[in-house]
């Protein structure tokens, strides 16, 4: 079946019971047991397993060609159960421009407990190389990166891991498994903040690993979940499952939307830089191609002037909300630096925008106009 129809039909069918196409809001708790001390219904507890829970994460497995997927209560607690795979004294290689919060696990908790890292620029295969160790189990990857939307190897990459007995875990965040199959380029596991474009509304969190082959890596990985506890509630599971119905259509038209604004303010003159890999001009433009079917729906543009004329122009918006996360319905403005803290290495001046389902000519007279108010 194309994207499309197992996005509707993938783990779904009417409720047995009623017939009602609509899948129940399954809240409960606990479940019964059978006079002889079986569940044949097939779930105890809620920590365990809920009817809501088991149709989200075949559809989303379904959605990326995986064996099967673990659904958690945040993109933070799906990158944090790769994590748990690994031993003391395990290395793993991270994308120099990565999600930072996925850096401050490494250098915070799963550092305090003996795991090491080093973070490597993910587009150059040869400096990847040089960095792996004996001791390395993991390759972690953002493409398209975060924030700066560079584009990696993923096919290389997973060459390169394999040849060295590590994982490739690719974070398909920005993608989603509507632009970009790592599965197919030879990924070990795909992770989603579910709360981006998976749940596409801004109103639920929640986080998804999904294992490309059966075996020990997903039933440790269900094992982290049961045992740790961080899953997503009944109600969550079902807001994020009925999100998927649209995610192809949503994703292609933000994804248009943003190709449009990228094009209309290349080479602006208030721009220091504009990070698209849609752009014929961006460095990772031909390898995006091969390995997406479009360029996803984030940009960054660098503000000339600095970071007050990069607020500036952020306050100056009307239709663009300054709020972070992404993937949402509606467009999003952020001034990433300050979002991230006083470590952040993202650039001062720098706008991270999350392109919505607004028509893409309003969006693009409402950020020339802010732009246009800002002198460098």
């Amino acid at each position: 079946m194309r994207l499309e129809t197992l996005a509707i039909h993938a783990a779904h069918a009417p409720d047995p019971g009623t017939g009602a196409l609509a899948p129940p809001i399954v809240l409960s708790t606990t479940f019964e047991r059978d006079p002889d001390g079986s569940y044949p219904r097939g779930h105890h507890y809620a920590r365990n397993g809920n009817p809501g829970r088991d149709s989200l994460e075949g559809a989303i497995a379904a959605l990326e060609s995986g064996a099967g997927a673990v659904a958690l209560a945040s993109g933070s607690a799906a990158s944090a159960a790769v994590f748990s795979l690994l031993a003391p004294d395990d290395h793993v290689l991270v994308g120099e421009d990565c999600y930072y919060g996925t850096l401050k696990q490494l250098a915070g908790p799963f550092a305090r407990i003996g795991i090491r890292h080093d973070r490597v620029n993910m587009t150059r295969l040869e400096s990847v190389a040089e960095l792996i160790q004996p001791r390395t189990r993991l390759l972690w990857v953002e493409s398209p990166s975060n924030p700066l939307l560079a584009i990696a190897d993923l096919a290389g990459l997973a060459r390169l891991a394999h040849a060295h007995g590590a994982w490739l875990a690719c974070d398909n965040t920005f993608a989603t498994p509507v632009l970009q199959r790592p599965f197919a380029l030879g990924a070990d596991l795909v992770v989603h903040s579910t709360t981006k474009y998976i749940g596409g509304h801004s109103d639920v969190v929640g986080g998804v690993v999904v294992v490309g082959e059966p075996g020990d890596i997903l039933e440790r990985l269900k094992v982290h979940q049961s045992v740790l506890g961080a899953v997503p509630s009944g109600f969550d599971c079902w807001l994020l499952r009925r999100s998927l119905a649209t995610l192809p259509l949503r994703v292609r038209q933000q994804s248009e939307n943003a190709l449009a604004i990228a094009r209309a303010f290349a080479g602006h003159r208030q721009l220091a830089a504009l990070y698209y890999p849609g752009l014929e001009s961006h460095p990772g433009h031909a390898l995006a191609r091969a390995q997406m079917s479009a360029f996803g729906a984030m940009l960054s543009l660098r503000v000339k002037g600095g970071e007050a004329a990069a607020f500036a122009v952020a306050a100056r918006t009307r239709l663009f909300t300054r709020a972070t996360s992404l993937g949402g319905v509606e467009s999003l403005i952020e001034h990433r630096a300050s979002v991230e803290g006083p470590t952040s290495r993202t650039p001062r001046d720098l706008l991270r925008l999350s392109i919505g389902l607004e028509h893409a000519e309003d969006l693009i007279a409402d950020l020339g106009q802010a732009l246009d108010s800002v002198s460098p």
